[in-house]
């Protein structure tokens, strides 16, 4: 199997399998591919558009790992990438606003409440848009920002905070998960136009979620219920962070 092996990496297709890996451009930015072959490799397209914009782009995807690490095949969106991320925008001259979209199902409460926290925080533009799913501990990243989107098809799940693994059955262990929760209720209703009372109730809603308490809130309730600013996509999402931008040029000194 290695010299087949061998014999395909050299002769078929030398652009798609280079002999050095340090020359295969995979740990290079799109716009440094030396080759289409790289290219295409990578990126699945011959060319990739490389344009100028002041506004920078962070997804959260999959799920949201945090201190324990998912199995290989789980789609995962690392804390501890999304932080030096947040800090490198908030520092740099060059953006002048975060676009963060979303399509999570939600993932480790620590880490997602990490990120939420930092976005929140952030003195530049910020706009966020849900689209697919912004489930669970989505919810309070997507609130986060100063505007808030969701596509019309998207959902997002709320339910109350649960453990995997084994739970020590005393006091203290349910103490702690009311705690978290809280903590999440007061985060998601300081930072969007929905009450805690109606918050919780979404929580413990019995008959939407098989095997589960909680809610499903479509786009329009999402918008209805004060949980997301507005009903849109790309185009409006885009247009509120520059609208952002433009406002925030006004007040600056000259």
């Amino acid at each position: 199997m290695p010299d087949t092996y061998l014999c395909l990496k050299n002769e078929v297709n030398p652009d798609l399998y280079p002999d050095n890996p340090e020359e295969s451009g995979e740990n290079r930015p799109p716009e440094e591919a030396s080759t289409p072959g790289e290219t295409l490799n990578q990126f699945g397209q011959l060319k990739l558009p490389t344009p100028s914009s002041n506004i920078h782009v962070i997804t959260i995807i999959g799920q949201v790992e945090g201190h324990l690490i998912m199995p290989p095949q789980n789609k995962t969106t690392k804390y501890e990438h999304i932080i030096p991320q947040l800090v490198a925008v908030e520092q740099s001259k060059e953006i002048e606003g975060l676009l963060i979209i979303l399509n999570t199902v939600g993932g480790d409460v620590e880490a997602g409440l990490a990120i939420a926290e930092m976005i929140a925080t952030m003195s530049k533009p910020t706009v966020s848009l849900v689209l697919g799913g912004g489930h669970s501990i989505g919810v309070p990243i997507a609130v986060a920002t100063k505007t808030s989107f969701i596509a019309p098809t998207s959902t997002m799940t709320i339910h109350p905070i649960r453990l995997t693994g084994l739970v020590v059955g005393v006091q203290q262990s349910f103490d702690y998960l009311e705690r978290m929760q809280d903590r999440v209720v007061n985060f998601i209703t300081s930072h969007s136009d929905i009450s805690a009372e109606k918050l919780r109730s979404l929580m413990m809603t019995t008959g939407e979620l098989a095997r589960d308490i909680g809610a499903i809130v479509v786009g329009k309730d999402a918008v209805a219920y004060g949980l997301i600013d507005e009903i849109g996509g790309l185009d409006k999402a885009i247009a509120g962070l520059k609208r952002q931008i433009a406002e925030g040029k006004k007040g600056e000194p000259n």
